[in-house]
This record gives C-alpha cells, structure tokens and sequence, in this order.
C-alpha cells in the first residue's frame, strides 16, 4: 500500500500526473489497524486517470450503493452531490463545474477493485470514500496510485495515511466504548460476537478485547460469526448461557439488528451495546424499534444532532424525499473539505493538497470543526458517540450515556 511518504516520494520523482492545470487528472483516499499503517511496502506502479475536462472537477463517491449495506452508501452518495450542487449553484469550485461519480462497491473488495479502475479510467479528479475498510485497503492504493489524495471514510487502523478522513478511527473507537461498558453499563463481564469475515469488525474486537482486558474487564466468550443468516438466534442462545452482563455486538448492520432482536425476543438479561460497523438507519429497520433501543450503538452523533445542522437537514429531505443517512454529513463535509483545500493549494497536485489538508485547524462543517492529525490523516479529536433511535426510529445521542460520561461535542 501507498503511504504518504510514499506518495510524496512518487510525486517528487515525477511519476504522478496530477496537475489539474493540465487538465487531465488529479487527487483523494481511506482506513484500518495500527502497526500496518506503518509498514511500507512496495507500491503498485502509478497510474494516471483518464482525462477531466478543463471545466469540470470530477470526484468520485466510493461506496455500497447496491447490496446488503446499500442504505450506508445511498445516503454517502445524495450527500455528496447535494454538496456539489451547492458548490455550483455558488459558480462551482475554482470557476469548475463539480461533478459527483458514483463507484458501487457493494461493499466487497473484488467488486470495489473493479469499480475504482474503471471509474480512474473514466477520469477522477478527487474522491470520497470508500466506507468499508476492507475494501478500502483494496482501492485507496488504486486511487494513490493514481495521484489521488482519499478522503476516507473507512475506520479500521491499517488504512490510516492513506489520505485523510472525517470518520473516527478503530483506535478512537474502541476506548469510548470500553468507557461506556464500565462507567454507563458498569459490566464487569462481555461477551463479544463479531463478523469473521470483514477487516474492520476483526480489527475493532481485537481492539475491543485488549481494551476490555485492560479495564479489568472480563470476556467471558468471543464468538465468530459469518453474515447472510436470517436469524441469530442460536448464537445469542449460546453467548448469553455463559452469563455475561453485556453482549457487544461488533458487525455491520443486518446483523447486528438481527442479533439485537434476537436478544430483546429471548428477553435476555445481558445488556446489549452494538459497535460502531452497526451505526446506519438500516440498523433499526433490522431489529426494530424496540429491539434496537434496547441495543445502543457507539457511533456519531446522529445528522440532526450536529449544531446549525437543521437547514441542512432541510434541503436534504427536500430533495431526496427522506432524512439524511447516518453518513451523510460525513459524505457531505468530506466533498467540501476536499474542494475547500484544493482551492487554498491551488489545485489537486497530491502534495500541495495534503499540506494543505493537513493544515487545517479551522475548517467548520456540518459534523463541526475539523482537523487532522499530520501522520495519520486522522480526525482529532474524533466524534464518537453512543446514540439510540426514539420512538420513531430516529437515532440521537443517547442522554443517559451522555449524563454518565460527561460527554459534549
């Protein structure tokens, strides 16, 4: 994979094409696990995009927009192009038209791989995303590669430096949730069901199991599963006859709505909070109403919670006919950040771009006020929180876990 280092050394040696002046190319990428994002390894051989007309900024939205986890990549998507369309109704960006490019990853890496090299070959000036990091340790070399600078939206460690991202971070992540098992939940025994298959559900238990242990946490089980069932069922049966106090569900959506309507039906004991992966309005329709208030998630603060949020809010119903994703803001703030800095660094030029990213300290968004971390790209400090839908299904934060921990953002 391509680190920033890394880049920057292609850069300087003149094997990216990325002037935007040239009017043929240009920059952006995304997130995983901590020891990985420092090891370098050697790059693939740079590519260059196809050809961007001289006016027009073509930023590619990476993402599931078909498939289990479409719910994730369609409010991405509407997001980022309710941003262009306001760049455009302003005069565009730097005098360009701003464009947005689906990519449907289907949240599978041989999918994503397809999908980003056609969408290189079509001519990229940008990207956002995409949002599953183990597809993301797949494409955003692609996109660097091709002299884009990400701006990802995946949060497992080992895709840190590749790029910059609005998301919280597996090593951001886990800390609070552990915070929230022992200081809201007081749990002093977890038990924890994770998806096997995916790079950030593995890398957040892992995370999850070493934080747990040293809070003195005890894990009574840790259980593998494969997602696709229709019922979690006997899994949940298994974990709570080992008597935990709480269960915390480390997967992505369907199944972590599946497995907290599994709890709520068995009328288990053990208290349930969901991992960051589960966070998205999908959640909800999974579970249901009830389960799902019964099964908290550490996420982000929901889209209406942000503050000045509520006009956004607005224009998105308006156009779309329904609410905002739960990663629409992100989608949204990661389409103007790019825009924003391209025009202070003169352009997309990947090294120009990423100073000048990481030169921001300032920069107010719908999810607030923005800055990175130099060598990792990452957002500090990050905006998790632990949200639960009301009776509407609506998430929000959640005002107990808030009270507990003395949260504010």
């Amino acid at each position: 994979m391509i680190h920033r280092g890394q880049l920057a050394a292609l850069a300087s040696a003149g094997l990216l094409s990325l002037s935007l002046g040239a009017c043929s190319s240009s920059s952006t990428s995304s997130t995983s696990s901590s020891s990985a994002s420092t090891t370098s390894t050697t790059p693939p051989s740079p590519t260059t995009t196809g050809t961007v007309p001289a006016n027009e900024i073509r930023i590619g939205l990476e993402g599931p927009l078909t498939g289990d986890q479409s719910s994730v990549g369609i409010g991405m998507l509407q997001a980022a192009q309710m941003a262009a369309a306001n760049v455009n109704a302003s005069g565009g960006a730097m005098g360009k038209t701003v464009t947005i490019v689906p990519i449907d990853d289907k949240a599978d890496p041989v999918a994503g791989v397809a999908a980003a090299k056609s969408a290189i070959a079509s001519g990229l000036t940008g990207v956002v995303g995409p949002y599953n990091s183990g597809v993301g340790a797949k494409t955003l070399p692609l996109y660097l590669s091709a002299g884009l600078v990400p701006i990802r939206l995946t949060s497992a460690n080992t895709t840190e430096g590749m790029g910059v991202t609005l998301q919280p971070m597996t090593s951001q992540i886990a800390p609070v949730a552990t915070t929230a098992i022992t200081t809201w939940q007081k749990a002093t025994s977890v038990a924890l069901i994770y998806d096997k298959t995916q790079a950030y559900t593995t890398d957040a238990n892992a995370a999850m199991k070493s934080d747990l242990a040293k809070a003195g946490v005890t894990v009574v089980s840790d259980t593998a599963i494969t997602p696709g069932k229709k019922s979690y069922t006997s899994t949940v049966a298994a974990v709570t006859a080992r008597h935990p106090q709480l269960v915390y569900v480390v997967t992505y959506y369907p199944e972590a709505g599946l497995i907290a309507k599994a709890m709520y039906d068995a009328k288990s004991t053990a208290k349930c909070l969901t991992d960051f992966g589960g966070y998205d309005n999908g959640f909800v329709t999974a579970a249901g109403i009830p389960a799902a208030q019964s099964c908290p998630v550490v996420g982000v603060p929901a889209p209406e919670d942000f503050p000045g949020s509520a006009s956004l809010i607005t224009q998105f119903q308006s156009l779309y006919k329904a609410a905002p994703g739960t990663w629409s803001p992100y989608a949204y703030d990661s389409v103007n950040i790019l825009l924003d800095a391209a025009t202070k660094a003169g352009g997309f030029d990947s090294t120009k771009l990423l100073a000048a990213l990481d030169a921001e300290s300032g920069w107010r968004g719908w999810t607030g006020q923005v800055k990175f971390a130099a060598k990792t790209g990452d957002r500090v400090p990050p905006s998790v929180a632990v949200v639960v839908p009301d009776a509407s299904g609506v998430f929000h934060i959640d005002t107990a876990w808030e009270t507990s921990v003395g949260y504010a953002f």
